[in-house]
């Protein structure tokens, strides 16, 4: 399983931005061309593996989206969206993240204490926007039962594993070894 994930990971084009290894691909940066299998094999791994008796599915924006979109459709789980744009509703919630490759502000709407939710975000690689976004969503009571991040990349897992003490699954790991992607193991491994 997770064939076609596989695939256009290992054929992903690798761009440097900075010192960081950044590869490109429909999963983490919507190019080229998201094929539907691809979400597909993503979706019914994580039902396989993941407990999904929850109230919503939180994805972060942008990347997240289309993840928590396919889940959502496959699980009639509604999903709500960490924004990049603040709107100013009542019960709003500021979050700063700093990543590998810059910083910014997150919002929070529509989420209340005490509610069960899954995180689903496509890349942890620092750790730096799961780390920041769980330890707000735990300082807002609500009860996070797992965290997806779909592709693992570097040394950012066990970091927000131990700094938020939420499990985090992921589906695919990764590294970029001389310019190409290289798969560890996959979940279904």
């Amino acid at each position: 399983m997770l064939e076609k994930v596989k695939k256009s990971l290992e054929t992903s084009p690798v761009v440097k931005k900075g010192e960081y290894d950044y590869f490109v691909n429909p999963i983490s940066d919507g190019v080229p061309a998201m094929n539907p299998e691809l979400l597909n094999e993503l979706t019914g791994s994580i039902i396989k593996h993941v407990n999904l008796d929850v109230d919503k599915i939180v994805a972060i924006e942008a990347m997240g989206i289309h993840l928590a979109t396919a889940l959502s459709l496959k699980t009639n789980i509604p999903f709500v969206v960490i924004r990049k744009r603040q709107y100013n509703l009542e019960g709003e919630h500021e979050i700063f993240q700093k990543t590998g490759y810059g910083s910014s502000n997150l919002y929070i709407n529509d989420l209340k204490a005490g509610e069960k939710i899954i995180l689903i975000d496509d890349v942890v690689s620092t750790g730096g926007t799961l780390i920041s976004t769980l330890n707000a969503l735990k300082d807002l009571k609500i009860d996070i039962k797992t965290a997806i991040a779909v592709i693992e990349k570097g040394k950012g897992k066990p970091l927000v594993e131990k700094e938020t003490g939420v499990p985090i699954v992921t589906i695919v790991k990764l590294d970029v070894v001389d310019g190409k992607v290289v798969i560890e193991k996959t979940i279904e491994d």
